[in-house]
């Protein structure tokens, strides 16, 4: 009986390391700019954690920052990479998610304003309130570069929500978007992620004949790398701290020119309450 007992112990423990070993680890992204580049840069992440962690990664690419948080929130993946306020909103409905790594440049991220040459705006180191009455186009309703921070200035300066301030209001969908919208005239005036325009800019897609930056707006904290707090009892312990180690130690200059980024570093939850804090200032999510 007690060698039937230990043989047990031992079919039972295998099986859970078979199963462990089974299992898929998943991530998503928000999608912030247009699905190839996604699918290029996260294809390019999810071959380099399968490589490091020793089990089976798979990207899994959603439609809308709300589809981002919705697949974290209900298991659907256990990483994501977030914008500053879908982080703040996954980790809100998921008990003992983290922040655990962001980019360098992600601590002081900003976003611009920019203008159609129609307006006759002009670049200004001054908030610039001559955009009261133009159209105006947002990216993604939940961004932080594309929405929820160029929205608090807007309210900050023009003393109106935007709906009062703009003659039509718009949201893109993602940075890409909301250059294309500008640049063709669609709308006179956008906010933008402004590591999307300098690419962008870089890369020759924008005509600055046509559309240009007017305003910066201060730093804040953006996006990170968000993970669920139960992926120890799915993939082992000691899975959390070896996948937070296996991103801050990237160093394939592929990998972060695709973010781009010039590395990875530590991140946590209390980096990101100047952002939970400001969406709670204008509404976006409740305090």
């Amino acid at each position: 009986m007690r060698l039937l007992s230990v043989l047990a112990a031992l079919l039972v423990s295998v099986s859970f390391s078979l199963s462990l070993q089974a299992e898929t680890f998943t991530f998503t992204a928000i999608p912030d700019q247009d699905e190839s580049r996604l699918q290029q840069r996260f294809g390019k992440v999810a071959a380099y954690l399968e490589k490091e962690l020793g089990v089976e990664v798979k990207y899994v690419p959603v439609k809308s920052y709300a589809a981002a948080v919705t697949a974290f929130r209900n298991n659907q993946v256990q990483l994501a990479w977030f914008g500053g306020l879908s982080g703040v909103q996954a980790r809100g409905l998921v008990k003992g998610s983290e922040a655990i790594a962001q980019g360098y440049e992600d601590q002081f991220f900003t976003s611009y304003l920019i203008a159609h040459k129609s307006t006759g705006l002009k670049p200004s180191d001054d908030f610039p309130k001559d955009i009261a009455g133009k159209t105006f186009t947002f990216g993604s309703k939940g961004s932080t570069s594309g929405r929820l921070m160029p929205e608090y200035y807007i309210r900050l300066n023009l003393s109106q929500p935007p709906s009062s301030a703009f003659d039509r209001v718009g949201y893109s969908g993602d940075h890409s978007r909301t250059i294309a919208l500008v640049q063709s005239g669609s709308f006179e005036v956008g906010a933008v992620n402004y590591k999307v325009w300098d690419k962008a800019l870089a890369d020759g897609k924008i005509d600055t004949n046509k559309v240009q930056v007017i305003w910066q707006t201060p730093s804040y904290p953006d996006y990170q790398w968000t993970i669920r707090g139960d992926v120890d009892n799915r993939f082992g312990p000691g899975f959390k701290d070896k996948l937070k180690s296996t991103l801050l130690n990237i160093t394939d200059a592929d990998i972060l020119a695709a973010f781009p980024r010039q590395s990875f570093i530590n991140a946590s939850n209390r980096d990101y309450q100047p952002i939970k804090d400001t969406a709670i200032a204008i509404g976006l999510i409740d305090g």
